[in-house]
């Protein structure tokens, strides 16, 4: 064979020649390849971003919705806490009362014991005036040695009796 310069060629040539070429050919689909490579890689890399961020959503709308459960099961538990507490205040209070009351029931007359006492206390009151008017203010005292029965009189009231010897008693 020979060359554009008519200079002739051996096998050795021709076959590095050819090598070459095969290799520039190789380094040249190498390089188509690489470049398909880094845009399929450009390419896949908006998926993968596409998706992380798919899946971020997904994933941050779950936990949206189970914070609002949570949040809404903790509104329920602080609305029963509200109604427990509520419920102890007033059982509370009702106790704090009905004792005072039950204590007052048991140590304090009733209605018609008190309307009783009352009757009672008139009674007495008029048998009071009665004896006072019959001589109940009398001072009685025991006097002298033999401890004899003794009143106070009035020495200037006037004397009565036949023998003049019943004296008036003092405060009458």
């Amino acid at each position: 064979m020979m060359s554009e310069r008519n200079v002739p060629i051996d096998d050795a040539t021709m076959k590095f020649g050819l090598l070459m070429e095969s290799a520039q050919a190789h380094q040249k689909l190498a390089e188509t390849q690489l470049e398909r490579l880094r845009l399929h890689t450009r390419d896949l890399d908006g998926v993968v971003r596409d998706e992380i961020r798919r899946t971020l959503v997904d994933e941050l709308k779950m936990v949206t919705a189970e914070t609002t459960r949570a949040a809404q099961a903790l509104r329920k538990l602080r609305r029963a806490g509200v109604l427990r507490g509520a419920l102890w205040s007033l059982s509370l209070a009702l106790v704090c009362a009905l004792i005072p009351v039950g204590v007052a029931r048991w140590v304090l007359p009733s209605p018609a014991e008190v309307a009783t006492l009352r009757t009672q206390r008139d009674e007495m009151k008029a048998s009071l005036q009665r004896l006072q008017q019959l001589g109940g203010r009398v001072e009685w005292r025991r006097c002298g040695a033999a401890q004899r029965l003794c009143v106070r009189i009035d020495r200037q009231a006037p004397t009565y009796g036949e023998k003049a010897d019943y004296f008036v008693v003092a405060g009458y």
